[in-house]
């Protein structure tokens, strides 16, 4: 059945994708302020955003009428939650590391592209000729992009390990994307969201309970000041309104809607960073930007 666009859903998503592309440029200003890596960061987001999801867990879970989660379902949202937001998120603070916050977010919007490939591997959907086009036109954008950003960044030695790693975080979280548009509806998108999310914080403190000195680290204001924002306003409202919108309009119209995030992130490079805008990431951007609308337009016109 497909859903409609309405205009609170499309607020949703839309403040929920702005929101979500500010995360790029926090983790680019807590690194170059604070000195940190990328796994202590990760666990302050974590560490800040848990009360959030405990809480909310908690009382969507006494609601009446709730209906109760099959084993089966509980394996698939952990799963989710350890591959959306422990894995991709893991990755993407390395990749953040080393690459400019508009080259991130450019290779993490191919995310779209995966999730296609998967519906078409998991569960046969064909790759038409439209989906093929705009697999052309996001690729050709991606590589036109990444050549303006390398002739740019010549003399970073991490530039190709960073972007593998954004790489690496596009595909964990097609994944997430996939599994949340088949759980959403059954599950309720809060407790769902709240659900992944306990998993997802499980895993990223197990990690740095392996990686990092527990009793080394100092909780400074200016750290923990990045990581409540992080947690709240990149992590914990977006996270809550994405998967809301996804339930009033649909994760088809939601990806379409969320096509606003490269281009929200690299005016807040620029801006606030002081990253350079030039003329291969402003095509390459409006390439990966049409290809990813075509293949939201195409799946929600064969939406059933």
């Amino acid at each position: 059945m497909k859903k409609q666009i309405n205009l609170v859903g499309f607020a949703i998503a839309l403040c929920g994708a702005i929101l979500f592309s500010t995360k790029a440029i926090f983790v680019k200003l807590a690194f170059h302020s604070t000195h940190t890596n990328a796994v202590t960061l990760l666990s302050l987001r974590m560490l800040f955003s848990l009360p959030f999801y405990i809480c909310i867990a908690f009382f969507v879970s006494r609601r009446e009428g709730v209906v109760s989660i099959s084993p089966k379902q509980w394996f698939y949202i952990g799963l989710m939650g350890i591959l959306g937001y422990y894995l991709s998120s893991l990755f993407d603070f390395i990749g953040l590391q080393y690459v400019s916050a508009g080259l991130e977010r450019l290779i993490l919007f191919l995310y779209p592209t995966f999730s296609v490939f998967l519906n078409s591997i998991l569960f046969k959907a064909k790759i038409n000729r439209v989906q093929f086009i705009a697999l052309l036109l996001t690729y050709l954008g991606i590589g036109l992009a990444y050549y303006g950003e390398f002739r740019i960044d010549t003399s970073n030695p991490n530039f190709f390990y960073g972007s593998f790693m954004v790489f690496l975080c596009s595909i964990t979280y097609s994944f997430y994307l996939v599994g949340t548009g088949r759980l959403v509806n059954k599950v309720g998108a809060a407790r769902y969201t709240a659900y992944a999310m306990l998993f997802a914080t499980i895993g990223i403190f197990l990690h740095y309970t392996v990686t990092e000195s527990i009793s080394g680290f100092v909780f400074t204001p200016l750290l923990v000041s990045y990581g409540v924002v992080l947690a709240v306003v990149a992590t914990v409202i977006p996270s809550f309104m994405i998967s809301n919108a996804m339930k009033r309009i649909g994760s088809n119209n939601v990806s379409i809607i969320t096509s606003i995030g490269p281009v929200s992130t690299i005016i807040q490079a620029h801006f606030i960073l002081g990253e350079k805008i030039f003329t291969e990431q402003i095509i390459g951007t409006v390439l990966v930007v049409i290809g990813v609308l075509l293949i939201g337009w195409r799946q929600r016109n064969t939406e059933s």
